[in-house]
């Protein structure tokens, strides 16, 4: 292929004047002392880490991670605790030293500072996202829909990282040198399919020489117009110039107008402005350091959020126009957004990571136990949760539902597996679910993550619920604990081995939450089929929650989670589909844009579009800020 013979010249001409933007992503001035670090930190080591040190702290809270501010503004409500006992003397307690009342007033004075940066009534800080490339689904979705191209090259790169809970978080999407020749290999393998293809041959080469129009001026237009899709933004006159540079450059080395066009289309595919998403624009006015995204920088936001794709015309359109700023023409893309047939890339890239299907392919029960699982089941099991998440976005339902819904999909094997009759075929059908079934915690994919091979996990379940449901995710299990036997169930109840764990305090703070929750789904055993007895026992499926609240069974747990753990299940959904939007891990200056968010949900019944309209339209989204305070 022609495009190796000049790829130095590739190199130089394109990369060369874009190395710089990396860097200057990490060119932070160091954060000075600050008040925490100067009278918190010494406090704590001084007073509290005797009894709240990183073994087995009381009360399982542990000071020990605590060396900086930030730690401080991302537990936010513990260290609102904290200070109301120390304000109220309550800590530390009256059979340890008293700290001077100088110290403690310094030590009430640091936290308040840390607390108070998140007065919502003054200065937003929307934040920074890091420059970042463009992931593997990305990659692909972004070629099918500029060259119409169907094939996947990326699926050749080496995986994309995860951080935050997804793979499209800039701060962990490195570039290692082996995807830098993926990447050059791609476009000319991308380059060349599109140009041999008549078709696609079109939407690159719209423009032809004639006589109107003269060769080089209808290359000038098919670059501009291919160059600003590619880009996503209109392309500056230093870069076509690059480009034409490189063209003139291959013909000098004796290569034909066809290669030296093909050279370029080459270099277009391998810039940074098309691998990577790049908001560096210095044009829009800015405020304290804080600046509006321009419209095409708010279209590549919003078309990478709901399709994991390049913005389409009509989003050009309104960028070019400059109107996508404005909330009501924001809200009608969104609902047209999510119509869209693209809109499936939020199922497969937001719900996948968000319920963990895409894990579902490393997870294998024992064969002997349960000799009725295989692929079929399993694919079946993942398409249902998909369906249903489907269901939730285009029907525009509550997102309540997702705990507490009475329908789901089934095709008849799967319908076989819950016991169901009268569905026929492969093709999935909409269904009631019997009482015992509620949303997305009782369908088989999410029970089959949370279990072990051999037997149910109500750990496991309990700790899946408090990370993806709650957003109250448990610390680590102190070192020492051992797993539970295999066999327990031959020796007793599980609910009876389980205890256990609640004899030692430090495990059982973590314990009485996760435990109560996970055996409210005992009647679903480790592949989400029904069961009343486990080995020589009956199920209990009873439970208390931390508050006293009581429930008998798996459905009325959910109940309960839709209406005690409300505003704790949206302010989680909240926060991670925030942080898939953003492309970056939530700070503390971020808690004033999820609380707008929650309680735009609550005014708005809890419907999906409230949820994706008050994501778009928040000031972390739509804006970026310079530097962020520390």
């Amino acid at each position: 292929m022609v495009a190796r013979h000049y790829i130095g010249l590739l190199i130089l001409l394109i990369w060369q004047p874009c190395l710089s933007l990396r860097a200057e992503e990490n060119d932070a001035p160091s954060s000075p002392l600050n008040l925490f670090a100067r009278d918190a930190v010494p406090f704590l080591r001084t007073h509290c880490l005797t009894c709240h040190g990183e073994k087995e702290p009381e009360g399982g809270l542990s000071f020990a991670g605590y060396r900086k501010s930030a730690n401080v503004q991302t537990d936010y409500e513990t260290w609102e605790k904290v200070l109301q006992v120390l304000v109220e003397r309550k800590m530390p307690p009256e059979d340890e030293p008293r700290p001077p009342e100088p110290q403690l007033q310094a030590m009430v004075t640091a936290i308040k500072s840390e607390l108070a940066k998140f007065d919502c009534g003054g200065r937003q800080h929307p934040g920074r996202v890091t420059m970042r490339r463009l992931n593997r689904a990305e990659y692909n979705n972004t070629v099918r829909d500029l060259l119409g191209v169907d094939f996947k090259p990326a699926d050749d790169f080496p995986s994309d990282d995860v951080g935050n809970g997804f793979d499209n978080i800039g701060d962990v999407l490195s570039m290692p040198p082996l995807l830098v020749e993926k990447y050059l290999t791609a476009a000319e393998v991308i380059v060349e399919a599109a140009l041999a293809d008549e078709t696609d041959r079109i939407r690159i080469l719209v423009h032809a020489a004639g006589d109107d129009m003269s060769e080089r001026e209808a290359a000038r237009k098919n670059l501009v117009e291919f160059a600003t899709r590619a880009f996503r933004r209109p392309v500056r006159d230093e870069e076509l110039g690059r480009l034409f540079r490189l063209i003139q450059a291959v013909r000098e080395q004796g290569g034909t107008n066809d290669e030296a066009f093909r050279a370029a289309l080459y270099a277009i595919l391998a810039s940074p402005h098309f691998l990577f998403r790049v908001e560096t624009d210095a044009g829009e006015e800015h405020v304290d350091g804080i600046r509006k995204l321009n419209n095409f920088e708010l279209a590549s936001r919003l078309s990478y959020f709901l399709w994991s794709s390049m913005p389409d015309e009509e989003l050009f359109q309104l960028a070019r126009k400059k109107s996508l700023q404005e909330p009501d023409v924001l809200r009608r893309q969104v609902q047209r957004m999510l119509k869209d047939d693209k809109s499936h890339a939020l199922t497969s890239n937001f719900a996948g990571q968000w319920l963990q299907l895409r894990s579902l392919v490393d997870i294998t029960p024992d064969s002997d136990s349960f000799p009725m699982f295989d692929e079929e089941l399993r694919t079946a099991m993942r398409r249902e949760t998909e369906m249903f998440f489907e269901a939730i976005v285009l029907e525009n339902r509550s997102i309540l539902e997702f705990l507490t819904a009475d329908f789901t999909f089934v095709n008849e094997r799967l319908a076989q597996h819950y016991g169901m009759s009268g569905i026929e075929g492969a093709e999935f059908q909409r269904v009631k679910l019997p009482s015992r079934r509620r949303g997305v915690l009782t369908q088989a994919s999410v029970l089959l993550l949370t279990s072990n091979p051999t037997r149910t996990s109500p750990v496991k379940r309990g700790k899946w619920i408090l990370d993806n449901i709650l957003g109250e995710p448990p610390p680590p299990p102190p070192e020492g604990v051992e797993e539970l036997d295999a066999d327990a169930v031959t020796l007793g109840t599980l609910r009876e081995r389980m205890e256990q764990h609640r004899s030692n305090e430090s495990c059982a703070v973590c314990h009485r939450k996760m435990d109560a929750l996970g055996f409210g789904l005992e009647n679903f055993d480790v592949v989400g089929a029904w069961r009343d007895r486990d080995g020589r026992f009956d199920i209990d499926p009873s439970g208390i929650l931390p508050g006293g609240r009581e429930f008998r069974d798996a459905s009325q747990l959910m109940e309960i989670l839709a209406e005690d753990k409300r505003d704790d299940f949206c302010r989680c959904l909240v926060k991670k589909m925030l942080t898939y939007a953003l492309g970056r891990g939530l700070q503390s200056y971020d808690r004033c844009a999820v609380d707008v968010i929650v309680k735009q949900l609550a005014e708005n019944e809890y419907r999906f579009s409230a949820l994706i309209i008050g994501i778009v339209t928040s000031a972390p989204f739509t804006s970026s800020e310079d530097k962020i305070e520390r």
